[in-house]
């Protein structure tokens, strides 16, 4: 059986860094970071495994609702999207 991908010290982390504290796991900015993490971690495990049809599925639906997710932050705050994407790495 192998362990989740994420410790709850990764998490934190990762809500430290994009969303101001640990424990502001609303923010926008860390939520896309987050669903970055996931999706880097799915699509390293579907480059293994290319008949996993159910974990392309769930793969799909987080690339979905982190497009949605930036097209508000881009909506509303210009500058924090700017500059999440290029902490994130995307769009290069």
């Amino acid at each position: 059986m192998q362990m989740s991908h994420f410790t709850a010290e990764k998490k934190a982390n990762i809500f430290k860094t994009y969303g101001g504290s640990a424990t502001n796991t609303g923010s926008i900015e860390a939520q896309i970071a987050m669903l970055t993490e996931r999706i880097n971690h799915i699509s390293a495990h579907l480059k293994l495994n290319k008949k996993d049809f159910s974990s392309n599925r769930g793969l799909m639906s987080m690339v979905g609702r982190r497009k949605r997710l930036l097209t508000y932050l881009s909506h509303n705050n210009l500058e924090s999207y700017r500059g999440l994407l290029e902490k994130l790495g995307l769009r290069k």
